[in-house]
């Protein structure tokens, strides 16, 4: 049996310090974020990012194991009040168990000294969903990493957290880059930069069919709205544009980003880049 919650109220020290990082200021401050739900801690706790657990008794004892999990990484396990997992939350039906996770985020360069294969870059990406999905699509792809300019999102807003599914403790992301500088580190590790723009001159298609995208590739995705500004456009060694065969008007930011990195993953592999694939 699990005892009964030993945190009752929302004015408690530690739910104060844990609702804060619902803020991207605390956030910052404490080099802390908040990760909700079973997948999301679990992943937190496989990969040491996983400071404190706050869980239901209901939750803490149909996960056991990652209750179990959580202390062996020295993590600190609070049982909670409904109402408490409630106010820590930030969605509207939580799950029961809400993590406290150390930043996670990689120097720049300690990515390009990897001399990674595969990159996406979210070039103002403002809408953490899409930024979220985007990162999930680079882990599911094979991408070795992903890079957040300055001019986008908040990596650990909780939007962007779930939308990642896990994702976020997988591979190694860079923030707060200006895009100048992620093109120009990418290119000197020998990368070739393919800026995706429903605009773009060369067609996604015409691009696997010439063999050009079996070299290592970066791919800079852009705002859901207005797409890339010229002055980023230019810095790439292509603009590509996946092909609308039906009479859709566009695809949304995520889907565009699952294509083409997906495009490459194949095209690399063709090419003797052979990547390992877990199935699950």
């Amino acid at each position: 049996m699990v005892a009964a919650p030993e945190l009752i109220s929302p004015k408690s020290s530690r739910v104060v310090a844990a609702r804060r990082l619902g803020r991207r200021n605390f956030r910052g401050k404490e080099r802390l974020f908040l990760a909700e739900g079973p997948q999301a801690v679990r992943e937190a706790a496989a990969h040491g990012g996983l400071v404190e657990m706050f869980a239901t008794v209901e939750a803490a004892e149909r996960y056991a194991d990652l209750v179990g999990e959580a202390r062996r990484t020295g993590a600190r396990v609070h049982l909670a009040d409904e109402s408490v997992i409630a106010d820590i939350s930030t969605t509207v039906t939580p799950q029961g168990l809400v993590g406290v996770c150390r930043f996670l985020d990689t120097p720049f360069e300690e990515i390009l000294a990897a001399r990674p294969r595969l990159v996406a870059v979210l070039a103002h990406v403002r809408d953490p969903g899409n930024a979220g999905t985007v990162l999930r699509c680079a882990d599911a792809a094979g991408a070795e990493a992903v890079v957040l300019t300055d001019a986008s999102v908040d990596l650990y807003n909780p939007k962007a957290v779930r939308a990642s599914v896990g994702s976020l403790f997988h591979l190694p992301v860079a923030v707060g880059v200006p895009v100048e500088q992620a093109v120009a580190g990418l290119k000197a590790a020998g990368v070739r930069i393919l800026a995706a723009d429903g605009a773009g001159g060369d067609d996604l298609d015409d691009e696997l069919d010439r063999g050009t995208m079996g070299t290592p590739t970066a791919w800079v995705f852009g705002n859901e709205a207005w797409g890339l500004p010229e002055e980023t456009r230019a810095l790439a060694d292509a603009v590509v544009r996946v092909p609308i065969h039906g009479k859709a008007e566009s695809l949304n930011l995520a889907t565009a980003a699952a294509v083409c990195l997906y495009a490459s993953a194949r095209a690399q592999r063709a090419s003797g880049g052979c990547r390992s694939v877990t199935v699950s």
